[in-house]
């Protein structure tokens, strides 16, 4: 029997971070339009789609247009259309159209976007039906999000194979805090997803910043300084260890942008993916330096999402840093990457060196 399965898709989520806005809720929609953004969910939603396995077990309910519907198109699965969307869809139509989806009487709702998209489905549907939730947004730090759009089809196949449920968080970002290099945020509710933790990401720890994690990360930074070629270019990613480097430096850092640095001088401060490339196109050479999100173990795809695939290319997969503090990674079973380009994760999947101390180093699998 097949089973009622709603989608509702967030057209405009993701498209601010390749140009540096670190989200899209309100004005900042038009800017990253203006800055040349483009859309992410459509990419993502067709991703999650192909690869779910029993199509012939759901029927879908999609949003009307953009919100769903257009991306079931080229995809074998019988789809119905619920609701309308006009030019430009809000977090009304959202709620309207998920509740509008639970008295068509759907059994599991995915939804893609990020954790503004998981708070406006909160809102609309609460406890009331499970979901799985496509991580597409540039904030993606609840705990409801699968790791990626791969593991949000299984997500979906393990449901239709009878998996129980379990209430995992969803957080509040301070989008203006997040542009001002703050990362706030509180616990705005709960929804239930498929009890399949292997596809589920883990939500965003605190940075721990204790005096012994402090000098850590200054011996971490030591390292680093050390070992730059002072006529390559050094893309740094947001977080408390890169910025050690720069503090170690006398340079200033936004903890949550990308920064870059040539010849111990600062050289871009809070750049776009078009500025990233706009600077390694005067470098003959280029690294990149991350350290993973506590909690998650993303290196790529969670907050970063300047460093595109096209970026990340560029680069060269040789060329990435990754640093990071044993509190931190002592959590971790694995690192993870994300980026939108599947073959660029399986190119970066593997063992990789992270650094974790003045010349100490800790290997650890990178899974795509």
């Amino acid at each position: 029997m097949k089973k009622k399965i709603g989608l509702i898709v967030n057209p405009i989520a993701g498209m601010g971070g390749s140009v540096g806005l670190k989200g899209t809720d309100g004005a900042a929609y038009e800017k990253a339009l203006a800055l040349g953004a483009r859309p992410v969910t459509p990419v993502r939603t067709r991703e999650l789609l192909n690869h779910l396995r029993d199509k012939e077990r759901i029927r879908l309910f999609a949003a009307a247009g953009p919100m769903g519907e257009e991306h079931t198109r080229d995809i074998d699965i019988h789809c119905t259309v619920v609701g309308d969307v006009g030019t430009k869809s809000t977090a009304e139509d959202t709620k309207k159209i998920a509740n509008e989806m639970l008295k068509q009487e759907i059994e599991l709702l995915i939804f893609v976007g990020g954790d503004g998209t998981a708070r406006d489905i909160y809102d609309a549907i609460g406890l009331n039906k499970p979901v799985v939730a496509v991580p597409a947004g540039v904030k993606v730090f609840s705990a409801v999000f699968a790791l990626n759009c791969r593991a949000a089809a299984r997500m979906v196949d393990a449901f239709l194979e009878g998996a129980p449920t379990v209430a995992e968080e969803v957080l509040d970002i301070d989008e203006e805090a997040f542009r001002d290099n703050e990362l706030a945020s509180r616990l705005y509710g709960y929804l239930l997803v498929p009890a399949v933790r292997d596809y589920l990401q883990r939500g965003k720890e605190r940075s721990n910043i204790s005096v012994s994690a402090s000098e850590v990360k200054q011996r971490i930074a030591s390292y680093i300084i050390r070992h730059m070629d002072r006529d390559a270019l050094h893309l740094l990613g947001p977080g408390t260890t890169v910025k050690a480097i720069t503090d170690a430096l006398g340079l200033t850092k936004t903890l949550l942008g990308v920064d870059a640095v040539a010849n111990g001088e600062l050289v871009g401060s809070d750049i776009n993916e078009e500025g990233i490339l706009s600077l390694i196109a005067k470098y003959k050479e280029s690294t990149i330096i991350v350290t993973p999100i506590g909690g998650n173990g993303f290196v790529f795809g969670r907050g970063n999402k300047q460093f595109t695939p096209e970026v990340i290319k560029r680069v060269g997969t040789e060329n990435i840093i990754v640093v990071g503090t044993h509190d931190k990674l002592n959590g971790l079973q694995a690192l993870r990457v994300d980026t939108g380009d599947a073959a660029l994760d399986q190119a970066l999947a593997g063992y990789r060196e992270v650094v974790v101390g003045d010349n100490e180093f800790l290997k650890m699998e990178v899974l795509g």
